[in-house]
């Protein structure tokens, strides 16, 4: 097994390839680690895969995947995942502002600290208060989330795993920005930071607009709910849609008693159509009944599934 696998998602980022190739390859070789580099092209339109295949004449230990076109850096983190062989698994961006001199120190974290995950927190920034600002809001709302409170910045490109780790999760959509949380749903509860150094970004420009902060927030929301209500979607939906039913079943009860009032004492009442209960209680149960019927669906199709019962188990004797 290698020491260690580093793997660097990239979108257009050609310019900076040949840099950081020389570069890692120098903290390596000074530091007598047995390595692999993965480059995971994401579909870029420029150079990079062309760059990538002249490095892989120069530094055999540097290999590459391509996707056909681009499908995210999640997808991309994910493919990588699985072609790593090291015993430490590193991940970088392509652009250097992620430094490999961090790789020694990060490292030592995880095998002599026996952290499972190290993430890096660039605490000095070279970014626009723009970016700054909503970066803050958006990890103190996963720190109060995911639990993790001792992390400042859970999207950090920069993190070192055990290698069993990233065999043990699986990503999607953009769900990198919660690797840390996600590791920590699977059993891996050791998660340490390191303040690392952020550089300005070299060449070209950055390929991540404002709409990644309210995409984050709503793939927060589907990881927690996925992690708490996921295997017993019952537990959310039949709850929810019992209380609203039972709302209506309610209003229900007061249109007929209010009905029977009027009948025996020969006043003259309201019509039913006519009282806001009528639509409290219409409106009410149509929704509880829906909800409900969302939790049966969701039940039947957590327990036909060909994974329900799949554990991770972490050991055998």
């Amino acid at each position: 097994m290698l020491d260690i696998s580093v793997i660097v998602p990239l979108y257009n980022e050609d310019e900076s390839l040949p840099e950081l190739a020389a570069w890692i390859d120098r903290v390596m070789k000074e530091n007598n680690f047995s390595y692999e580099v993965i480059f995971c092209n994401d579909g870029s339109t420029d150079r990079s895969w062309e760059v990538i295949k002249q490095l892989h004449q120069q530094y055999p230990q540097m290999h590459g995947m391509s996707f056909r076109t681009n499908h995210g850096k999640s997808p991309a983190l994910h493919v990588g995942f699985g072609m790593a062989q090291g015993d430490v698994v590193i991940t970088m961006d392509a652009d250097l502002q992620d430094s490999p001199d961090e790789i020694p120190e990060l490292y030592r974290m995880i095998k002599e600290d026996g952290y499972d995950l190290v993430s890096g927190w660039k605490k000095k920034r070279y970014d626009p208060l723009s970016k700054t600002i909503p970066t803050k809001l958006f990890n103190a709302t996963v720190r109060a989330v995911s639990g993790i409170h001792n992390l400042h910045d859970f999207n950090c490109g920069l993190k070192a795993y055990k290698g069993e780790v990233v065999k043990h999760i699986e990503l999607y959509g953009d769900m990198h920005r919660y690797i840390p949380y996600i590791a920590k749903n699977a059993g891996y509860k050791k998660i340490g930071e390191k303040i690392v150094q952020h550089q300005a970004r070299k060449y070209g420009k950055t390929k991540f607009g404002l709409d990644r902060f309210v995409n984050g927030y709503l793939d927060l929301i589907t990881l927690w709910f996925l992690n708490r209500f996921g295997a017993k979607p019952m537990l959310v939906f039949g709850l929810w849609g019992t209380i609203i039913f039972l709302v209506g079943f309610l209003a229900v009860l007061y249109i007929v008693c209010h009905k029977i009032y009027v009948l025996c004492t020969a006043g003259s009442g309201t019509l039913i159509t006519n009282m806001p209960a009528f639509y409290v209680a219409l409106t009410s149960m149509i929704i509880g009944a829906q909800l409900f019927l969302a939790g049966f669906l969701g039940e039947l199709i957590s327990r036909t599934s060909a994974d329900r019962n799949k554990y991770d188990i972490a050991e055998t004797i």
